[in-house]
């Protein structure tokens, strides 16, 4: 059984609803960038204003400040002693112009002393990286675990490196605003010297 050839006017009927959908594609495509970009445009305007810096919820201080009285104040002597970021191991902040890094190392759960920051037991394998907003840092630490607090509650916070020139007083903001919650939570903050250096 041979089917018949698409007649003329089938193939045009199929060309013209193929491309009918197209153009409804392209329409639907059209309206929906015309509607977003208002909002796209909004959102970078005030991304780019930069002038007021988000801070957090009195709740959710008040909450984080209760879980953190549960740790030990800090020993200054113990913290100072620290010669670089890479070999603290308390939680600490590097504060950029629109979000933080916070820093965390996990307790290493292996109580023996053989091969600790070894090869086969690097603290590295234990550092995580959390980028966040400053406004969510009652949250952020109120999930540190009390074993990631070996120095007692301090936290260092360094202004990231590499800020370009435009950006310092929007990390500046950020970073007194960092101060600020840490300081309402019970928190010792450390302000990590410029370039390590002490």
């Amino acid at each position: 059984m041979t089917v018949p050839p698409l007649s003329f006017s089938g193939r045009n009927f199929f060309m013209h609803s193929s491309s009918s959908r197209t153009k409804l594609s392209l329409a639907l495509a059209s309206a929906l960038c015309l509607a977003a970009s208002p909002m796209l445009l909004t959102g970078c305007n005030r991304a780019s204003a930069g002038t007021t810096t988000p801070t957090a919820s009195p709740q959710a201080v008040d909450s984080a400040r209760q879980q953190l009285d549960l740790i030990p104040p800090p020993s200054k002597s113990r913290y100072m002693a620290i010669p670089s970021l890479a070999e603290w191991e308390n939680p600490y902040l590097t504060v950029e112009q629109n979000m933080a890094t916070l820093h965390l190392t996990q307790a290493d759960a292996n109580p023996s002393q053989l091969g600790a920051s070894g090869m086969l037991r690097p603290v590295s394998a234990r550092r995580q990286d959390l980028t966040i907003h400053v406004s969510d840092l009652p949250a952020a630490l109120d999930a540190v675990p009390e074993s990631s607090w070996p120095y007692g509650r301090v936290v260092a916070i360094e202004e990231a490196h590499d800020t370009p020139t435009s950006a310092r007083p929007a990390v500046r903001r950020n970073v007194e605003a960092a101060i600020k919650t840490l300081g309402d939570m019970g928190v010792v903050v450390y302000e990590w010297p410029e370039a390590g250096l002490r």
